[in-house]
């Protein structure tokens, strides 16, 4: 399983303090440095795309962009403009996002999501590919061809229920989930969206799982701190619909805190569910935790 970094900076410093935190994660040997597209916020593909002109050696991807504002012929520009400026080193991650923001701070409908990434899919895949387009869908249009010379990136489609990851596998190079356990992973994310995959005639998806951590032994502090930096996470329908399958209270009870030996085994647990690749959300508040945290991270490398 390869370790990446999903950056805590995004939301909470500059650009200057991303590219630092992508250098280290770089020279650390971490295999991708992966940045939110929050809300409200800084353009995701942007700033990877300044920050890989003095950062080499690592990739960087989206976790995860969302579809809805973004039409795809849009979505592909913006991507292959990317992995033209990276050098190919760069992982589009795109996914639904969610009710009240799609209906309510944006306007679209979010009646019938799957059928949106079905045809948002449609439509892109083949611009990623360098093909050209012509879908006419119930709720997407698009026509035309891009005329971007860059390296095909790899998409992954944020997916946590069954037909969502059968449409990934089907459609996709994989996924990327959140706040989703060894056990879901195990039992479902991974045999669905790797038959479905296979089904199809596809490689093997890759399976990226992100995770908060924290190195510690105040694991009452951080379990505290988890609580309140990811409380919206244990009330957004589908995310708590993955927390119930772990059969837990909420994201503290997810969060891989302890010492080590504790962490070492959590990551031991995603690996043998058959996670590709860990995206390490580094939550720790203070110096000496980031610090640890990440040494414990690169010493698994």
């Amino acid at each position: 399983m390869d370790i990446g970094i999903f950056s805590g900076v995004a939301s909470s410093g500059g650009f200057s303090s991303i590219v630092a935190d992508a250098a280290a994660s770089a020279e650390a040997g971490f295999d991708t440095y992966w940045l939110p597209q929050i809300v409200q916020q800084a353009e995701a593909m942007n700033i990877i795309g300044a920050a890989a002109q003095t950062v080499p050696n690592i990739r960087f991807g989206t976790s995860v962009v969302p579809t809805y504002p973004r039409h795809p012929m849009v979505m592909a520009e913006q991507a292959q403009t990317t992995s033209m400026i990276t050098g190919g080193r760069f992982t589009l991650g795109i996914g639904l996002s969610h009710k009240p923001v799609v209906e309510g701070m944006w306007g679209h409908s979010f009646d019938k999501p799957l059928r949106h990434a079905r045809e948002y899919l449609e439509a892109l895949m083949p611009l990623m590919r360098g093909e050209g387009v012509s879908f006419a869908g119930e709720t997407l249009t698009a026509r035309g061809q891009l005329a971007i010379n860059a390296p095909e990136s790899p998409v992954l489609l944020a997916a946590l229920g069954p037909q969502m990851l059968k449409l990934a596998g089907e459609r996709c190079g994989g996924t990327i989930t959140w706040m989703t356990g060894a056990k879901t992973l195990s039992e479902l994310t991974v045999p669905t969206i790797s038959e479905a995959a296979s089904n199809a005639g596809r490689e093997t998806p890759q399976v990226v799982a992100g995770m908060p951590i924290w190195v510690t032994d105040d694991v009452d502090a951080a379990r505290a701190n988890a609580a309140k930096t990811f409380l919206i996470y244990g009330q957004l329908p589908s995310y708590r619909a993955m927390l119930d399958r772990e059969g837990l209270g909420g994201p503290e009870d997810l969060a891989i805190i302890g010492d080590e030996a504790t962490c070492a085994a959590r990551l031991d647990e995603l690996a043998a569910a058959g996670v590709t690749q860990l995206a390490a959300s580094e939550f720790a508040s203070d110096p000496e935790g980031r610090a640890r945290t990440r040494a414990f991270l690169a010493s698994r490398l």
